[in-house]
């Protein structure tokens, strides 16, 4: 502070400036604020999709941020000039977040396709597997890189405040009283502003294209400082310069990094990728591979990077998710169906010829996908895939969290035949609550007394543990029969679901003894039957296995430990 008052002798204010100033340094501070709050957000969102382990992930990025910010605070002292030090702090902060997302995504893509290109440089066999030692250490090394961002910018974020209220102070030539309480105010507030801003409008935008445009806010800030405080800043010519250039850097990122981001993400799948789009909730990806002449190329979907289904093998899945429960059901009037949004297990059930069926689902735009054209791809295939069900008048489709809508429901005394779940896997809290005791109960509550319920129940080979414990958690909400059963589909493997009764016969017995013809599907009664026979001793640890009450995370823990621990992909 000494180094400043010296080389920057300040003269008295009258009242009108020091207002003026004052006004000028607030507005800064909170817009700031609001950049800083949008970095955070932005990189642990970006972090949450890519490497999976949402909650973790997203509270670790957070975390890092807040101690490093903190750190900032402290090596701010160290900045002898505050007005240049401000400026140039800017100018880092900027190239730092709108290179932040592709600075990740390519380390982690490098990483991703480097034991391919030496395999086709050394022209190694085909199928062997490089992924062991040091491709192991490159790639647990390249999903370090969020967090490694989150520090830096942790770091240039924590040094903004303190140089600030040192410039408010330098002006006012005096120490100012409640100098630190308005800063912070200004701080709290326009964090508060970046987060409207974030859940309203940039969620739903492409990530490197949110982090350029906070990337302009931050240049425009430092620009806006350079000519409030001309001639206090040193080298300001040179640094009124690099603004412009940096901010050409950024408007490049802006315009072309949502392009050089999805480059790079295509690398990572198989098949060529044909549409891209994030919604509030979640990143659509469609990919492509051609099969010959003679054969029709295979469409496949992923939702956050995880395969949900093949248009080569789907049928397989929802023949075995619909049709068991549809077969253990006493009558097939009134049907709920929880997820879903691609209408596939929706076109199963109107094979049933169903009075009225009910679609919950949390995303609209993913559902609008599945129902009319889109001007961005082709999606006709999609649409002819579900044979267009979700326009069909029996299907009523209500938006919104499954958790608020079935209580809804109960309120309104609405009873179901058969509920079909087909949520994704418990891959993040809000999820593990929809595979508690708690939802399980509500769900008793809509069904019919001789109705049948059904959830998809991830993999009982890669995820053993979670797969009993959906099982041991239904059974524990007052379901009076619950089994389980599995079948392979190729495209996420060896699958599992739950089926379960709130009275009478079991459901396999049930779908024993079912003699009506099925509808037209991949599954026949002989297929179904066979499987809910597991493997020797499958069930014999079962007794071990926790329930997942509605708060425990039991699940979600159960299925980021059984998933991670074999490095595979799940379907959801």
């Amino acid at each position: 502070m000494k180094s400043d008052l010296k080389t920057a002798p300040i003269p008295s204010l009258n009242p009108h400036s020091k207002l003026k100033i004052d006004a000028t340094l607030i507005l800064i501070t909170g817009i700031l604020a609001g950049c800083g709050l949008i970095y955070e957000y932005l990189l642990s969102h970006y972090a949450a999709r890519v490497l999976g382990a949402v909650e973790t992930v997203i509270y670790t990025i957070i975390s890092l941020m807040i101690v490093s910010m903190g750190v900032g605070s402290f090596l701010s002292s160290r900045i002898n000039d505050a007005f240049s030090g401000v400026v140039i702090l800017e100018l880092i902060l900027a190239l730092a977040g709108s290179a932040a997302i592709l600075i990740c995504s390519g380390v982690m893509v490098g990483t991703y396709v480097l034991p391919q290109v030496l395999a086709e440089t050394l022209n190694l066999p085909a199928g062997l597997p490089i992924d062991g030692g040091l491709f192991r250490v490159l790639d647990e090394a390249a999903q370090l890189s969020p967090y490694v961002m989150a520090c830096i910018l942790g770091l240039l974020i924590g040094m903004e405040i303190p140089l600030i209220a040192r410039v408010r102070e330098i002006l006012h030539s005096q120490h100012i009283k409640n100098n630190i309480g308005t800063i912070y105010g200004a701080d709290y507030i326009g964090a508060g502003v970046g987060a409207i801003i974030w859940v309203g409008w940039m969620l739903s935008i492409d990530p490197a294209l949110a982090g350029a445009l906070t990337a302009m806010v931050n240049l425009a800030v430092g620009f806006l400082f350079i000519c409030k405080f001309y001639q206090k800043v040193r080298h300001r010519e040179v640094l009124l310069a690099t603004h412009g250039l940096f901010f050409v850097i950024a408007f490049t990122v802006a315009w072309q990094g949502p392009t050089w981001q999805n480059m790079a993400e295509n690398m990572m799948y198989s098949d060529r990728v044909i549409y891209q789009h994030d919604t509030r909730f979640q990143r659509l990806v469609v990919t492509r591979r051609e099969r010959g002449r003679d054969g029709a190329p295979v469409l496949t979907f992923h939702l956050n990077g995880r395969v949900q289904f093949a248009s080569d093998d789907e049928n397989i899945y929802h023949s075995m998710l619909v049709n068991p429960a549809m077969m253990a059901s006493a009558r097939h009037d009134s049907i709920l169906i929880i997820g879903g949004g691609d209408g596939l297990a929706l076109r199963d059930v109107l094979t049933w010829n169903p009075k009225s069926v009910m679609l919950l689902d949390l995303d609209e735009e993913l559902v609008e996908f599945f129902t009319h054209s889109n001007s961005a791809i082709d999606n006709r295939a999609f649409i002819k895939m579900n044979r267009g069900s979700f326009s069909d008048p029996r299907v009523k489709t209500k938006f919104g969290d499954a958790w608020l809508s079935v209580d809804l429901l109960i309120t309104e005394g609405k009873r179901f035949d058969t509920i079909i779940v087909d949520l994704p896997d418990p891959n993040h809290p809000d999820l593990n609550k929809l595979y508690s005791t708690g939802f399980y109960n509500k769900l008793r509550n809509v069904l019919t007394g001789d109705g049948a319920l059904v959830v998809q129940s991830t993999s009982p080979y890669h995820a053993k543990r979670t797969f009993l414990s959906i099982g041991k958690t239904i059974e524990a909400s007052g379901f009076s029969q619950v089994d389980q059963y599995h079948a392979n589909v190729p495209s996420f493997g060896e699958w599992g679901w739950t089926i379960a009764v709130p009275l009478g016969t079991a459901p396999k017995t049930r779908i024993k003894n079912f003699k009506e013809p099925l509808p037209e599907s991949w599954a026949t009664p002989e297929m179904i039957d066979a499987s809910f026979v597991f493997g020797h001793n499958f069930f014999s640890n079962k007794q071990q296995i926790k329930i997942n009450r509605t708060r425990s995370n039991t699940i979600y823990q159960y299925h980021l430990q059984d998933w991670n621990s074999g490095r595979n992909t799940s379907r959801n």
